[in-house]
């Protein structure tokens, strides 16, 4: 009777497996890396850093990947990671970097001789809103107080955000450019990541911070730091106004994507491709878009590489009209 049972138990138990055996077989079979390297040319806790760990949990969940290592090499908008990114992991097949607008700024604004010219295009994923806060304690209430305050004295405001010549600093020189102010005057204070300018904005190193919604989202959220404009065509929160709406007529996007490593071949690239449009397809993907609050900007191949083209030669003409290039 004993060996009856434990029979029955382990028939049971291998029924039990079947699925997720055959969800394991099937991972495996849609599986195109076996360990792929991430690059973040930027410090841990921005967003290039959080769109790639938003990649490694959608991709291992789905099984795209079996496994993901991270690179983070910080330092002026990109500029110091991608030369390493570029000399290292020339022509190999298993490494993928994450960059995006503010690589382009900031690789314009340090006459740095590598740029993204220099990596090969996977697929832009993500736009996301800027967002302009303070922290919840400033004397500052409103966006009128903050473009006040920068009109009387746009050196006396110090404000914080990602490296000089990126997203962040661009949208600051427009703020300025619009209320009469020279670009030049503005006291910004770059930073290597998202973790480091939430800290200085907290810590009142600086009267206001500009980045990413996702990367003051947790912040505002829990009343430690106040919204007081975000930079998208629409609202991304309904109690914040966009600057459109502010009577400011600014609107920005802040994109983000993949690239491949110089040298590869055209076989490999069609696989990275392959891996962006699959990641693309997941419900999980759209999920986490929306928990996070990144729009899809999904694009690739040859449609790609014009976009890249025209956003170089766009931000290279606005960094220049506003004195940063």
């Amino acid at each position: 009777m004993t060996y009856l049972m434990m029979g029955r138990r382990s028939v049971l138990a291998g029924a039990a497996a079947l699925p997720f055996l055959g969800a394991r077989a099937r991972a495996q079979g849609n599986q195109r890396y076996a360990s792929l390297n991430i690059f973040i040319p930027a410090a841990p806790g921005g967003g290039w850093d959080g769109l790639g760990r938003a990649i490694e949990q959608v991709a291992r969940q789905a099984g795209l990947v079996g496994s993901m290592q991270f690179e983070n090499v910080g330092g002026a908008g990109g500029a110091v990671g991608l030369p390493r990114f570029v000399s290292q992991r020339r022509g190999r097949p298993d490494a993928l970097m994450v960059a995006g607008a503010v690589m382009v700024g900031a690789t314009i604004t340090n006459k740095s001789p590598v740029g993204i010219k220099d990596v090969t295009p996977i697929a832009r994923l993500t736009d996301e809103t800027s967002a302009i806060v303070v922290p919840a304690s400033s004397e500052i209430r409103d966006l009128k107080g903050l473009m006040d305050a920068l009109k009387a004295n746009p050196g006396a405001v110090a404000v914080g955000g990602g490296s000089a010549g990126g997203i962040d600093h661009i949208l600051l020189g427009l703020l300025i450019k619009s209320v009469g102010r020279n670009a030049r005057e503005a006291s910004y204070v770059a930073f290597a990541g998202g973790g480091p300018a939430v800290a200085a904005i907290l810590g009142g190193q600086v009267k206001a911070g500009i980045s990413g919604w996702s990367e003051f989202a947790e912040q505002i959220k829990a009343g430690r730091m106040r919204a007081l404009a975000t930079s998208g065509e629409k609202r991304i929160d309904p109690s914040v106004p966009t600057l459109k709406e502010s009577g400011i007529d600014i609107v920005m996007g802040n994109w983000r994507g993949i690239f491949a490593p110089p040298g590869i071949n055209a076989e490999m690239r069609a696989k990275h491709t392959a891996f962006a449009k699959e990641l693309h397809a997941l419900p999980a993907w759209k999920e986490l878009l929306q928990t996070r609050g990144w729009e899809d900007a999904f694009m690739e191949g040859s449609e790609f590489e014009a976009f890249l083209k025209r956003d170089h030669d766009e931000t290279t003409a606005v960094l220049k009209d506003i004195g940063l290039a």
